[in-house]
């Protein structure tokens, strides 16, 4: 961890470099895509099998954290890519074996199912689009999922992002070149062994013999997205303090409020690899846990930088980058405390609580 760690701190200079340039292109300068590749982000969630670090969740948020300090936009990416590139970690080998057949293979996806994959001889046709594929420009390979018809089961593809239409709609204010247009499928056909059912793909899979399988997918996924937040905190207190005359009791302020983002991130992280070693059960104490952790990292990294200022000397893009941030649907921090009220209220209060 500590060496993953320590090469993502080291390419922050880079990053932040070619920062400005990402977000007037609306995409990854090749300057920040190398220095991740170089840096072993494309593979921490790589099975060791296919030559990855096959990186516990700890790790992870550390290193998305890190590059956050540098780029909004290239940790988010990166956060995307480590989530989508586990997904495929659960396809059948010869599909595994043909996606990290490229080293340092960069995986997008859009598990929400918007398209339809209609069965054929020896896979399926699948029509439809994808709103919001992160870096589909950049990307190599997509686990998009549809809806299987006759019987409408949720599905997850694995489909090269040359078989697919990108549309250039992606003109926002925050985490602009993180570049997430829309992608589409027509008539497209995909082979039977790159066709998952998507529920088991989520589920836990306690037997499994890498711990990073025996999570389920939504809270590791959860913690994944929080450490972008975490980042732009840091960043922001870093440009604050930096400069003078640096108003000490802002610095305090969003200093501890950082540090609280910093906690809940690394507290869902922990939890996750702490069960996942044991391949303990989730309860639905755990999974609002989860969400309630998340909720408040990015509201807390999002008061951090607020606390600043908009004028401070903290890129304006940071600020804008945490606010859509705490827009996202997963990562609105009233949404995931709407989903922890009803279990946290459900519950008898713990002696001397």
């Amino acid at each position: 961890m500590h060496e993953l760690v320590r090469r993502a701190a080291d390419i922050v200079p880079v990053l932040r470099a070619h920062a400005a340039w990402g977000d007037e292109h609306r995409r990854l300068h090749e300057g920040a895509l190398e220095a991740m590749a170089d840096a072993g982000v494309l593979r921490l969630r790589v099975p060791a099998a296919h030559g990855g670090h096959e990186a516990d969740l700890t790790t992870v948020v550390e290193v998305v954290a890190e590059l956050a300090r540098g780029d909004g936009s290239a940790a988010w990416t990166a956060a995307v890519w480590a989530i989508s590139t586990w997904v495929v970690g659960q396809f059948p080998d010869e599909v595994r074996q043909e996606v990290f057949a490229k080293r340092d293979v960069r995986i997008t996806g859009i598990l929400s199912p918007t398209a339809t994959a209609e069965p054929v001889g020896g896979g399926v046709l699948v029509n439809g689009r994808w709103a919001f594929t992160t870096a589909a420009a950049q990307s190599h390979w997509t686990t998009n999922a549809a809806i299987l018809t006759p019987d409408r089961v949720p599905v997850a593809l694995a489909i090269p992002l040359v078989d697919l239409d990108v549309v250039d709609d992606w003109h926002t204010t925050g985490l602009r070149a993180t570049g997430s247009v829309t992608t589409v499928a027509k008539d497209l056909f995909v082979p039977a062994e790159r066709v998952l059912r998507l529920a088991p793909v989520l589920r836990a899979h306690p037997d499994a013999s890498a711990p990073m399988f025996r999570a389920p997918f939504m809270p590791a996924a959860c913690a994944t997205v929080s450490a972008p937040a975490v980042g732009l905190a840091r960043a922001a207190v870093e440009a604050y303090a930096a400069v003078p005359p640096a108003i000490p009791a802002r610095i305090r302020e969003a200093t501890v409020l950082a540090d609280e983002a910093e906690f809940h991130s690394r507290r869902t992280a922990a939890v996750v690899d702490l069960k996942a070693a044991g391949g303990e059960k989730w309860t639905p104490e755990d999974h609002a846990g989860v969400r309630r952790d998340l909720g408040e990292a990015c509201l807390r990294a999002r008061d951090a930088v607020d606390v600043l200022g908009a004028d401070g000397p903290a890129p304006h893009r940071v600020q804008r980058d945490v606010h859509a941030l705490n827009l996202h649907a997963i990562l609105h921090p009233n949404a995931n405390l709407e989903r922890y009220g009803p279990v946290f209220l459900g519950r008898q209060p713990e002696a001397g609580a």
